[in-house]
């Protein structure tokens, strides 16, 4: 047994790493958004040690934004709790996504921890990738590809919080710039994500999301378009059964 298991650690391992690589065009876009929101929480008011303890148990992106604006406003901590929920709704479709990735029998053991580090970008990653993946393999893939992205927001927030609050201060249109780096990321893996979804899909679910930000705010903009996405997918899949 104990001679078995050694050539399953190494392919864990392996794979680990494995999602550590793929896991650097994430890490490269999160970097310079968390040191701005660094930045950003300590002209808030906010002391660097409590930005990074934001960053570290919240993990949330933009929510982050929303946050250190509720608190420097002195927001109810429940509607500061409702607000969030309302802005990260979309991950619920997530979830359900990724596991699809998975075979009945390779079901991920920490399904918490893999939910915590779900964002955007790793969901677009994972999504496009995850299906290259050994059987076996894909739960310490996965973990290490949200490792990276984890830990490049962290320090970027460590980095913005303590070190370039100052200097960014005195530098508003980088500090501005910094905001279009993420954006652009998740294009770029919107276009690694091409092979594997209809064209159609993806420019009429962009063309409902941009006429409904038109009328709405971003995050009810962005849950129509996922519904429009879910119910294509839904008519594909029942067109393929023949039901």
């Amino acid at each position: 047994m104990v001679q078995g298991a050694k050539p399953k650690g190494k392919s864990m391992k392996k794979a680990l790493l494995s999602g550590l690589g793929a896991s650097s065009s994430i890490a490269l876009g999160y970097f310079p958004v968390a040191v701005s929101f660094g930045v950003a929480a300590v002209q808030a008011g906010l002391s660097p040690w409590f930005a990074t303890l934001i960053s570290i148990g919240v993990y949330a992106g933009a929510s982050q934004f929303i946050l250190i604006v509720l608190i420097a406003q002195q927001t109810a901590i429940l509607q500061m709790v409702m607000i969030t929920i309302a802005v990260n709704l979309r991950h619920l479709f997530y979830g359900p996504a990724l596991l699809s990735q998975f075979q009945q029998k390779e079901l991920p053991r920490w399904p918490a921890l893999m939910a915590f580090g779900l964002t955007d970008e790793v969901f677009a990653t994972a999504r496009g990738r995850l299906s290259r993946i050994p059987p076996g393999q894909k739960e310490a893939w996965y973990l290490g590809l949200q490792l990276g992205a984890y830990s490049a927001w962290v320090s970027g927030t460590v980095l913005g919080a303590y070190v370039a609050s100052d200097w960014l201060m005195e530098q508003p249109l980088l500090q501005q710039t910094l905001a279009f780096v993420l954006p652009a990321l998740f294009f770029a893996l919107l276009l690694d994500m091409k092979q594997y979804v209809s064209g159609y899909l993806l420019l009429s679910v962009a063309t409902t999301t941009l006429c409904a930000h038109y009328y709405l705010p971003a995050h009810h903009s962005l849950l129509i378009g996922m519904g429009i996405g879910g119910i294509w997918a839904w008519l594909q899949q029942k067109g393929k059964s023949g039901y």
